[in-house]
């Protein structure tokens, strides 16, 4: 049941990414943005007060659950923005190194000890981008910005993901992240206008990215509680796949030769990365 909730995951976030590079043409990124949080909001309210009442809402880290609300504004607005220049199969694919800096980051901030066959993973993994976003090829310009800005803040995301782990109810969490954006963008939309007839005379493209998002979320959330992360964690690298898949169908886009290699690079570090998390893991246990 893990395994299949977490494809049907990163299907349904291969298909959001696909849907807001087509969408982002007619309707504003900022609106989207703000209507996609909102909806999560108001989503998560329906389904989890019900059963939760109050408990919805206690939290023991608030300070880390703001802060883990804002590094997912970035890395969201980071994407949209970004899925408006470059093709969805090589922004998803650059987007996937994202585990292997997180890694990274905590062996550097945290001091956690991270063993010398993952840091040649996380150089395959950055040959990888390399070989994507090269000079001459088709994604090379100042949009690369917006990948660079998203790996690192969704690490950081990660990160902090991991040290909240096992402390909060997955459910309060993913109201918070929710609440953080809704409030920030409608500051936001305060000051760079607000546009309320978009609702009426898009609202089927702001229900679609909406309804996409949470339920992306949602299956995530409920396959980490059939498998755990070393497990599970390998299936995601099928969004790649599939966001390759809806380029070509919606966009008619195929990477170039070079651009497949570093892709496939990116795919087989994310993945070598993860079953070396389960070898470690099982070590543990036999251990014990």
């Amino acid at each position: 049941m893990g395994v299949a909730l977490i494809l049907l995951a990163a299907l349904t976030f291969a298909s959001i990414d696909t849907t807001t590079k087509y969408v982002t043409r007619v309707i504003p990124v900022l609106m989207l943005l703000w209507f996609r949080y909102v909806f999560q909001v108001l989503t998560t309210l329906v389904m989890r007060y019900p059963l939760q009442k109050m408990a919805l809402f206690r939290t023991r880290n608030l300070r880390f659950q703001l802060l883990r609300g804002v590094l997912l504004l970035i890395t969201i607005a980071c994407s949209f923005f970004g899925l408006q220049h470059l093709p969805v199969g090589e922004f998803t694919a650059m987007m996937m190194l994202s585990p292997l800096v997180a890694t990274a980051m905590s062996a550097w901030f945290l001091k956690t000890h991270v063993a010398r066959l993952r840091w040649w993973l996380l150089a395959g993994g950055l040959l990888g981008v390399s070989l994507v976003v090269r000079p001459g090829g088709q994604v090379f310009g100042w949009a690369l910005v917006f990948p660079a800005v998203l790996v690192t803040c969704y690490a950081w995301f990660q990160v902090l993901t991991g040290h909240m782990s096992g402390e909060e109810n997955l459910y309060t969490t993913h109201f918070y992240t929710g609440l953080v954006g809704a409030l920030i963008m409608s500051l936001i939309l305060l000051f760079t206008g607000w546009r309320p007839e978009l609702l009426l005379t898009d609202w089927h493209w702001f229900s679609l990215v909406g309804c996409l998002g949470t339920v992306g979320h949602l299956m995530l959330i409920r396959a980490y509680m059939f498998a755990s992360a070393p497990v599970l964690t390998p299936y995601l690298y099928t969004q790649i796949g599939f966001a390759m898949l809806g380029g070509w169908l919606v966009f008619d886009h195929m990477p170039d030769l070079w651009a497949w290699v570093g892709i496939a690079t990116i795919a087989v570090s994310g993945v070598g990365n993860t079953l070396l998390t389960m070898r470690e893991v099982s070590r543990l246990t036999r251990g014990s």
